[in-house]
């Protein structure tokens, strides 16, 4: 291992086009595992929608639905030119769900990425728009309704950026990259899927400044997020929040020269219970951006540093697969316009593909499919230079997971489950204790967790074949 310090400085606007890879450090002393970089198994990609203006232009990042298909939202343009919601399957039929809005855009304009909520809706954010033009909260039905929840006033948040996460509560948690009524470095917030807006947390600098992810809820219950700025050395935070607003800085990033910061990415919480994500400056001399774990407690170890050729200013949040190691994107590389990569938990990476611009540019993350491929979207390229939907097979297994992404309940809380193949013949137990399931599609059931479950991964069987989760399952006392 080598010890390293960190600093540096720059600003990013969170809208398309305002990259600016850079950041201040934290006074801190990093635990650097010598990094690898290892060459990729044949992989096969497949570029599955060419976005060109009137689809929608500059996609984001991507969510598997109860329906089986994939969900996501572009950036701009569209026939209202105000971004577009779009549905895609996994074999690439293509809809657009069109955002509307007039001249002065009430519903919204720019949104980021959706979730699904348990209700079946979708949920985003604007960064523009709404009443007042500061950004918007919204609600958007599968079949395309749109509905306006929050629209933010400045003194609540302005420019919320990034996904909500649902939380175990039923509310929707997010971030504002600015505003607020004190400091306008941004905020955290909850909202009631009926729209009633709560402000958690005003980021003041000292603890950090402009978040450009969501939060996501750990294990533990707390909410768990990133600034890009601010904190101790400047360089950004890693936080912890609770759903009443107790706030707790867990980590601050940058302090010596070369230390991994300003993240722009969402934390992943791994099996192991130790959170992963990336910066996009940092790491090392290169200062190309780096992949780091952190503990709940605060321990913080830089996993890999780039270094240009295996790529830089990683962008998009991490997934960890079915196969445990941990997948992610590159904005750039020095041969190209971006990379897919894998890192195992023990930091070896291995570049999987490189984006030649024709298939995608700046690629905006990938997610792992229940029947195993992964699916992302490029904000640029394609044929209309306008971006695209891609992708890859690695021959990863099929599995199940959690909707929404909290992965944990008491005894008799009801559990929506994705997967593949469900039929009235599938069966359910969490780490080993049986279940009863209702199946309301071949990609979509729900169940109670049954007395006498314990934690650990949650199995699916039908007709003799067994998907297993892609993470465990803590049953809460």
């Amino acid at each position: 291992m080598i010890t390293v310090s960190v600093s540096g400085s720059c600003a990013r606007t969170p809208s398309h086009g305002g990259v600016c890879w850079g950041g201040i450090g934290a006074c801190v002393v990093l635990l650097l595992f010598a990094t690898t970089s290892v060459p990729a198994p044949a992989q096969t990609f497949e570029t599955l929608v060419n976005f060109n203006d009137s689809n929608g232009a500059y996609p984001y990042f991507m969510v598997q639905g109860r329906d089986g298909n994939l969900w996501g939202t572009t950036f701009g343009t569209g026939p209202t030119y105000c971004g577009t919601a779009f549905s895609v399957s996994p074999a690439g039929a293509f809809r657009t769900v069109t955002m509307s809005c007039s001249i002065s855009f009430p519903d919204g304009n720019a949104p980021q990425g959706l979730i699904q909520g348990t209700d079946g809706n979708f949920y985003g954010v604007t960064f523009f728009g709404g009443a007042n033009e500061e950004g918007s909260v919204f609600r958007l039905t599968p079949k395309g309704v749109l509905t306006t929840l929050v629209s933010f006033d400045g003194s609540n948040g302005n420019g919320p950026v990034g996904t909500l996460t649902e939380g175990s509560d039923g509310n929707f948690y997010g971030v504002t990259y600015g505003g607020g009524s004190q400091y306008d470095y941004g905020t955290v917030f909850k909202v009631t899927p009926q729209g009633v807006l709560t402000t958690l947390n005003q980021f003041d600098f000292t603890h950090g400044a402009q978040p450009y992810a969501g939060v996501i809820q750990a294990t533990d219950g707390n909410f768990y997020g990133t600034t890009y700025s601010g904190g101790a050395w400047g360089g950004g935070t890693i936080y912890k929040i609770t759903s009443q607003g107790k706030f707790t800085v867990v980590f601050n990033l940058g302090g010596h020269a070369y230390d991994p910061s300003g993240p722009v990415t969402a934390l992943v919480q791994g099996n192991d219970g130790t959170f992963y994500g990336t910066t996009p400056y940092g790491g090392d001399t290169n200062n190309d951006g780096a992949v780091f774990k952190v503990t709940p407690a605060g321990v913080f170890t830089t996993l890999y540093a780039f270094s240009g050729p295996d790529g830089y200013s990683p962008g998009g949040p991490l997934v960890q697969a079915s196969d445990g190691n941990f997948w992610g994107t590159t904005a750039y590389n020095t041969t190209g316009q971006g990379t897919i990569f894998k890192i195992t938990p023990s930091g070896t990476l291995t570049t999987v593909h490189v984006f030649d611009g024709t298939d995608g540019e700046l690629p905006e993350g990938v997610v792992q499919d229940t029947n195993g491929k992964f699916y992302g979207s490029a904000n640029l390229g394609g044929t209309s230079n306008a971006g695209t939907v891609f992708s890859l097979d690695s021959g990863l297994r099929a599995f199940v997971t959690f909707l929404p992404q909290v992965s944990s309940g008491k005894v008799g809380s009801m559990i929506q489950i994705l997967g593949q193949g469900f039929s009235s013949s599938s069966t359910v137990s969490f780490n080993g204790t049986p279940a009863t399931a209702t199946v309301k599609a071949s990609t979509y059931l729900t169940v109670a967790v049954p007395s006498g479950a314990t934690t650990g991964f949650v199995t699916v069987t039908t007709s003799g074949v067994s998907l297993r989760s892609n993470r465990k399952f803590r049953v809460i006392p």
